[in-house]
C-alpha cells in the first residue's frame, strides 16, 4: 500500500480553526483587513486620532459605571420597590434582573464603542487591529477595588461601627 495525497492540505493551526482540530465554528475566520486605509491630510488624521481619544474616554466612563453607579442604583431600586411592597425577597428580585440587565446592555455598549474605536484608529492611519475593552475593563476594576479597599479599611475602618455594643 503506497501512501495517498491529499487534494487539500490540512489545517490544524489552531489559529486557522479556531482552536479546534476537527474545523472551524462558523463566524470564527480571523478577521482579515484590507491594507492600509488611504492616509488622510495631516488635519483629517489629527481629527480622528481625538475622536479615537474621546471613544477611549467614553469606554472609560461606561466601565466606570459598572463599579458603582450601576450597583448603587440597583439597590437604590430595590429600597423602593422593598417600601412600596412590603416584600424583601420581590425587592431583591428586582434588584438582581435591573442590575444584571443594565450590565450586559452597558457591555453591549462597550462593545460597540470599542470597535467604533478601532475604526477610528484605523482611520487616523495606526495599524489598529484588536480592541482595548479588555485592558479598560481590567484596569478600572484595579482601580475601583483599590479605592474600596482603602475605603473599607482606612477610612471606614473597623472600629466605626454603629454597632459597638453600648446603649440600651
Amino acid at each position: 500500500m503506497g501512501t495517498r495525497s491529499y487534494s487539500v492540505s490540512v489545517r490544524t493551526d489552531p489559529t486557522d480553526n479556531g482552536g479546534l482540530f476537527v474545523g472551524r465554528r462558523p463566524g470564527t475566520a480571523p478577521t482579515k483587513y484590507r491594507s492600509l486605509p488611504e492616509r488622510g491630510t495631516p488635519a483629517r488624521q489629527r481629527v480622528d486620532r481625538l475622536f479615537a481619544n474621546l471613544l477611549l474616554l467614553a469606554e472609560v466612563f461606561i466601565t466606570l459605571l459598572f463599579w458603582g453607579p450601576i450597583p448603587a442604583g440597583s439597590l437604590w431600586l430595590a429600597a423602593r420597590v422593598q417600601y412600596w411592597t412590603g416584600n424583601v425577597g420581590f425587592a431583591i428580585l428586582v434588584a438582581f434582573v435591573v442590575m444584571i440587565g443594565v450590565l450586559m446592555g452597558g457591555l453591549m455598549v462597550l462593545k460597540r464603542v470599542d470597535r467604533a474605536w478601532i475604526l477610528v484608529r484605523r482611520a487616523a492611519g495606526i495599524d489598529q487591529r484588536s480592541g482595548i475593552m479588555g485592558r479598560v475593563f481590567a484596569i478600572t476594576a484595579i482601580i475601583c477595588a483599590s479605592i474600596f479597599t482603602f475605603w473599607f479599611l482606612i477610612i471606614n475602618g473597623p472600629g466605626s461601627s454603629s454597632f459597638s455594643g453600648q446603649g440600651g
